[in-house]
Parts: structure tokens; C-alpha cells; sequence
């Protein structure tokens, strides 16, 4: 049993597919099944369970990705720290989450840190939906995930850090743009413009939706949090969307962002594998953008 037949094992239970984890790493796909099959020969049991599109764990396999996971997660971290030490850096803190969300939660904050700290990098990694972040974090490739809350997260250990109520941005010339309030009756008229259907605020927006009985007409639009504020701008659609840090407009502004009060405040904030494996730097920026949003 090696450290890479433990990366691979856990990289197939995360994609229950050999193939694509072979192409994914440059190898073959019985390179990728060897390493399994030496792992299952070692501990006397079936890992994974074969079906027509691919792979999933068996219960024993479920057991030792659970533990492979929280094992690498420390492993990783400390080597990190090794290498700064060595090398003299003055450290990285590697960040997954999506490209709106950095302006929106997390600009002053880093301006903050690096007054600090100058010597240390922050690395932010693009994804578009929490569910990616979720990956790249168990993967490896981050520290520390940005992420909307919607439930448990298997190997993952989140922070909730702020709760965001919804408001209906319009242009300043539609007649919701006058209201205190924006009602669930008035939502079923809205040329709604759609989040990206991956995201996790779109299914929480759409669960609500059914709660509420609304029923908006067919999307005038998909886009993500500040372009659906432009195409608000626009005319083009009515936008449904977090009370963003960022958001507060100004009187003349072109847009006016009303109160959603019927629907329920989604929550954002932190994952990691393991905070306690997290390098100094790491939770000193997590807990400086904590700060900042809660002055």
C-alpha cells in the first residue's frame, strides 16, 4: 500500500469512473485498476462495486476513502509547510470559490492580509458552483473553499460566516423598483433572470419558488450574481439574488435592490478539510475575512 495507490483510490471514489480518472492522470485505465486491486489484496476486501457506467465504493470502501481523505488532508498541509520552510517563502494560502464572490466577501480582506503579510501568496482557483469547490478542496488543490450552505458535506468541515436575505434587483424605472417589499404574489410576474443552473443559490431560489407556490415565467436570462445586476440594469430582467455585501447602491444608481422577506436567507462562508490541519496563514485569513464582514 503507497501514498499514490491511496490518491488514486480516493480520486476514483470522487469520479466512480477508472477511465476518466486515467485520463485525468496520464495513465491507463488497468494502471489505474492496479492500484486498486493491490489495495484490496492487502486488506482482504471489495473496495469497489463495478456497475455498467462506472464505480462506486462498497461499504469497506466508503470506510477507507473517509479515512484516506482525512488522513491526506494532514499529510498535505504539513508537507506544504515543509516546503515553505525550506524554500523561505512566506507561504501560500490556496482559495476555491467562485470569481464573483472575491469582490463581493472577500476585497477588503485580502487587502488586510497582505498589509500584513507580504511575502505570502494568495492562489484563488475559479469554480462556478459549490459542488466544484466541494472537489477541488477534497482533491487537494485548495486550503479553503467559499461556499453556500445547503447541507452536510461528507469529509468536509464548514464554518458558516454570514446570512444573506434575497432581494429583487430592478431597474429604478420598473413599477417593483417603488416598493418597500417584494411579495411572493408579485414574484410570479417577474422576467426572472435565471442563476447558473449548477449553482447551489439557484436551488435553493427554486426550492423556495415551490414552497412558495410561485410559478415566474420562463427565464429572460442565465447569469451569475453581477452580470444578472447588469442585465437588471439593462431592462433586460428582474434579479433574484443575495443581499451581497457589495451590493449597496446608491441613490442615482440605475437599479434599486428591494427586500425579498418571503424567501429564505441562504448562508455562506468557509469549508476545509480539516481546520485543525490548516497552516497558521490559512486560518488567519479565513478567520480576516470572517472579520470583515462583520465589522
Amino acid at each position: 500500500m503507497t501514498l499514490d495507490d491511496l490518491r488514486v483510490f480516493v480520486a476514483v471514489c470522487e469520479a466512480e469512473n477508472l477511465s476518466s480518472v486515467a485520463r485525468a492522470l496520464g495513465r491507463t485505465q488497468p494502471a489505474i485498476s492496479q492500484h486498486v486491486r493491490r489495495l484490496e489484496r492487502e486488506i482482504g476486501l471489495t473496495l469497489l462495486e463495478r456497475r455498467p457506467r462506472g464505480v462506486v465504493p462498497t461499504p469497506a470502501g466508503r470506510i477507507l476513502y473517509q479515512a484516506t481523505l482525512d488522513g491526506l488532508a494532514s499529510l498535505d498541509a504539513a508537507l506544504d509547510r515543509l516546503g515553505e520552510l525550506r524554500s523561505g517563502a512566506g507561504g501560500t494560502v490556496q482559495v476555491t470559490t467562485g470569481g464573483v464572490t472575491v469582490r463581493h466577501f472577500m476585497a477588503d480582506a485580502i487587502t488586510a492580509f497582505r498589509d500584513r503579510h507580504p511575502g505570502a501568496t494568495l492562489a484563488f482557483q475559479a469554480a462556478h458552483s459549490t459542488r466544484r469547490c466541494v472537489q477541488i478542496l477534497r482533491a487537494g488543490r485548495a486550503d479553503l473553499a467559499w461556499i453556500t450552505f445547503g447541507g452536510p458535506l461528507p469529509g468536509v468541515e464548514q464554518r458558516p460566516v454570514i446570512e444573506l436575505p434575497w432581494v429583487l434587483v430592478v431597474h429604478r424605472d420598473d413599477p417593483l423598483a417603488a416598493r418597500d417589499a417584494i411579495h411572493p404574489e408579485d414574484l410570479a410576474g417577474i422576467r426572472h433572470i435565471a442563476h447558473p443552473e449548477s449553482s447551489t443559490s439557484r436551488l435553493r431560489l427554486e426550492e423556495d419558488f415551490v414552497r412558495l407556490g410561485v410559478r415566474p415565467a420562463a427565464p429572460a436570462g442565465v447569469a451569475d450574481w453581477d452580470t444578472a445586476v447588469l442585465l437588471a440594469e439593462l431592462g433586460v430582467g428582474h434579479a433574484v439574488l443575495p443581499a451581497l455585501p457589495r451590493l449597496a447602491l446608491s441613490p442615482d444608481a440605475p437599479v434599486r435592490a428591494v427586500p425579498v422577506p418571503g424567501l429564505t436567507p441562504i448562508t455562506v462562508g468557509w469549508a476545509a478539510r480539516q481546520w485543525r490541519a490548516l497552516s497558521p496563514l490559512a486560518t488567519e485569513f479565513a478567520d480576516t475575512v470572517a472579520a470583515a464582514l462583520h465589522p
